[in-house]
């Protein structure tokens, strides 16, 4: 049994926002495999359980991912190594994904709110590409705004293959996923 966190931000004027690119990950991994998001008030987030797969949008905001990840790995028993954490960054262009078994929160918020919470860093993520701000524009203003009308059709594929990457995750293990995914530039595809 995995569980898989898609990190965001809860409500409507988050919905489409850079930030929130792991939410929409987990959205769309539960439509292709036929599962529908409730919301869990005792885990502070919306769940979605398929045989071998619990997917997680927690709605404590970003900043306090870590409560709702704790107080789910507690409630189902997942080692850390079955938790994967889905989430934005800024270091890797559009385009761009990659499997990490473990490291830093890179600056990433919600990511240091689980680190805090679960007091490790041992526990593997999917981290997908944002790039960095243009000038003038600062991160926190940048993750919070939307993809711009271009930039839309390379973050559709960006979910689209994220979302085979979890299933060769899922079937395969997270050894063969990384070999398959972290090279992938999808601006060439």
């Amino acid at each position: 049994m995995w569980l898989l966190v898609g990190l965001g931000n809860p409500g409507p004027s988050y919905a489409r926002t850079r930030h929130n690119l792991g939410w929409m990950v987990v959205e769309a991994l539960a439509e292709d495999q036929g599962l529908s998001f409730k919301e869990v008030p005792a885990l502070k987030s919306l769940v979605a359980e398929g045989p071998q797969v619990r997917l997680l949008k927690p709605l404590t905001y970003m900043n306090l991912s870590g409560v709702a990840v704790a107080l789910a790995l507690e409630r189902w028993a997942i080692p850390l190594e079955h938790l994967l954490v889905i989430h934005d960054d800024l270091d890797l262009p559009l385009g761009r994904l990659k499997f990490a078994p473990k490291g830093g929160a890179g600056g990433h918020r919600g990511v240091l709110s689980i680190i805090g919470a679960l007091g490790t860093q041992e526990f593997p993520r999917l981290k997908l590409g944002i790039g960095r701000p243009p000038a003038g524009i600062s991160v926190p203003d940048y993750v919070l705004s939307e993809f711009e009308p271009s930039e839309w059709p390379v973050a559709e594929k960006v979910i689209e293959t994220a979302v085979e990457a979890l299933e060769v995750l899922l079937s395969k293990g997270l050894e063969k996923a990384m070999s398959l995914y972290n090279r992938r530039d999808l601006f060439q595809n």
